[in-house]
């Protein structure tokens, strides 16, 4: 009765949409910082992993973009355990002073000509804090969407990946004005670190925001436990392993967009402003689209709905680099990022909402923080890096669609288990 009065009232507040903006301007603050890494990786390469190879230097940069994401993991057990115990809002505003700490590590730091090998290792500290602090973002962050609607979960749990379009339109405008604009040497002096200042100046307002938040009706409405760590392995491996397999589609597609500026320019020889306006196009796409994903999702079914686009994905995408490959133009690149840009978007728009129901309120934020940063860490992380490395071995430029496609039968996989197992339609 109390949980229902609480849902009820959650439903009629007015701030309800102030939650939303709370959680996705972290949340989007969170993601710019990791995306403009992933996204300056050739100028970051060269001026803090000069080891005489362009590729070997990019393979080193995006080696290290990897390895952040071995504290995911820990990140989402830490930061994950202390939401189900203490509340979203504390976690929410824990996560996000930790990446504020790292941000500003990379922005004022001298390169590898200035302190020599104190350069690359300072660097990997910061993306290490980075990543733990990213690891307990998404579970608090979607939980805290999630539980302040039950009826509309799928709707408000969604502006979390509409939130990470704002991030990707953000971080290609900042690619696109400063590699446009700029020359080589002021982008290696100064303009790969604009974007991480900026970032610094959104960090204050985000915190100060989430400082002022209520706590969820659905958390302060169930009972807490003190163990959700152990509660989560010893009775839900199932549901972290459905929930695993759902995210691999959803993470090897994102990091493969953050791939793609670096795949346009090394690979197909495109301008980095050509490249970075077309990762724009898919920022748009996911910020606008995600809701209605989320809102259709409620309505429809939330594995329904994923599971064509994830067999769209797995269909069309060798044929869409082949195609890429052989006529890499401007034209072409954008009708490419288009069309994934949707497919993408129809697959991710629900997957924050079908994690948030397959845990309990008690063990959700610890459930789906590893559920996410497991995969993400396996799959996405290193994506990049597998990526480049496929290219280089295969000597195929397509190598990107052949790991897409793995992901998509993992996914597909664990939805028919979702439906079949957990009864999720």
């Amino acid at each position: 009765m109390s949980s229902t009065i609480a849902v009820s009232r959650a439903q009629s507040r007015p701030d309800t949409w102030r939650t939303v903006v709370a959680a996705s301007i972290g949340n989007a603050l969170e993601w710019f910082d990791l995306v403009v890494y992933g996204f300056f990786a050739v100028v970051i390469s060269k001026l803090f992993f000069p080891a005489g190879n362009d590729t070997v230097s990019l393979l080193l940069t995006l080696g290290t973009f990897g390895v952040s994401f071995f504290m995911r993991p820990l990140g989402a057990i830490v930061l994950g355990a202390y939401a189900d115990r203490a509340g979203r809002k504390a976690a929410l505003t824990l996560s996000i002073l930790l990446m504020m700490v790292g941000t500003l590590i990379i922005a004022v730091l001298p390169t590898y000509q200035s302190i020599g090998l104190a350069a690359p290792l300072i660097l990997v500290v910061a993306r290490l804090m980075q990543g733990f602090s990213a690891g307990g973002e998404f579970g608090s962050a979607t939980a805290f969407l999630a539980e302040h609607v039950p009826g509309r979960r799928g709707y408000f749990a969604s502006w979390q990946i509409a939130s990470q379009g704002l991030t990707t339109l953000l971080a290609a405008l900042f690619g696109m004005v400063l590699t446009g604009k700029l020359s080589s040497d002021q982008m290696a002096s100064w303009g790969w670190r604009v974007p991480f200042f900026f970032g610094l100046l959104i960090g204050p307002v985000a915190w100060f925001i989430r400082t002022k938040l209520d706590e969820t009706p659905e958390f302060l409405a169930a009972e807490t436990t003190t163990t959700p760590i152990r509660d989560t392995f010893a009775s839900q491996k199932l549901r972290l392993f459905i929930g695993m397999g759902i995210v691999v589609l959803g993470t090897v597609s994102t990091y493969l967009v953050l791939f793609m500026p670096t795949f346009a320019i090394k690979q197909l020889g495109l301008a980095p402003s050509v490249a970075f306006a077309a990762i724009a196009l898919v920022g748009v796409i996911q910020l606008v689209c995600s809701p209605i994903v989320g809102h259709l999702s409620d309505r429809h079914g939330r594995v329904r709905i994923m599971l064509v686009p994830a067999m769209l994905l797995f269909l069309l995408i060798c044929p869409a680099f082949s195609y890429l490959v052989a006529h890499p133009t401007f034209g072409t690149l954008i009708a490419m990022q288009i069309v994934f840009g949707f497919l993408m978007t129809a697959y991710f728009g629900s997957l924050p909402g079908l994690l948030s129901e397959i845990f309990p309120v008690q063990t959700r934020t610890t459930g789906m923080s590893l559920a996410y940063n497991i995969a993400v860490t396996i799959f996405g992380g290193f994506g990049p890096f597998i990526i480049a490395w496929l290219i280089q071995a295969t000597g195929s430029k397509i190598a990107p669609s052949f790991y897409l496609m793995f992901a998509a039968v993992l996914s597909v996989i664990a939805l028919i288990a979702a439906r079949r197992k957990l009864g999720f339609r």
